[in-house]
């Protein structure tokens, strides 16, 4: 297995798989009610069986090279991750997401932590188009699509019905000549 430092020893990224679904549920417990504030993250996984069953959907997905599934360690405890949920390579395309328990807020580690995947997304695999997809009121995940340089595309109205609101949900992306002159400065 690898890690890749998030900038400090401290902090790193490395798989989440199913074989760790019990460090995952903990995880999830510590943070459900912030996690699921606007992602329906929290709610696919409330036991080991779901836990478990959700990692594996991901082992899975990267099986088929549709998507992966990172997690971001903080002293050595799964405090949040990263995401490719969408991932297709022959359209040059995916879509990134991420989540955080409160412990890990205000770190900068989710903005390091996808730099690494848009980074392997558009040198390795040849991918064009990333995009990220926000709740409207999801100023955190906003804000992270700006420090990323994307640019906000737009807004799809009443897009996503959760906990029986239905939110805008705002479209960022980032193409690959852009991040590549973001990352040369």
């Amino acid at each position: 297995m690898f890690a890749i430092s998030l900038g400090d020893e401290a902090a790193e990224l490395r798989p989440l798989e199913p074989w760790q679904a019990e460090e995952f549920l903990a995880h999830m417990d510590r943070g459900r009610e912030f996690i699921g504030e606007f992602i329906a993250l929290a709610a696919a996984a409330t036991d080991l069986d779901s836990a478990r069953a959700f990692l594996h959907s991901y082992a899975e997905k990267q099986a088929a090279d549709g998507g992966r599934i990172y997690g971001i360690w903080l002293d050595g405890t799964l405090v949040g991750g990263v995401l490719f949920r969408v991932f297709d390579a022959a359209l040059e395309y995916c879509e990134v997401g991420c989540w955080l328990e409160p412990a890990a807020v205000g770190k900068g580690l989710v903005t390091r932590a996808v730099r690494l995947l848009i980074d392997w997304a558009v040198v390795e695999r040849g991918i064009h188009r990333v995009e990220w997809m926000a709740a409207s009121g999801n100023t955190a995940s906003v804000n992270v699509a700006k420090r990323l340089g994307m640019t906000r595309e737009g807004v799809l109205r009443d897009a996503f019905p959760y906990r029986g609101v239905r939110h805008d949900m705002e479209v960022w992306s980032v193409l690959a000549p852009e991040w590549r002159e973001l990352r040369s400065r």
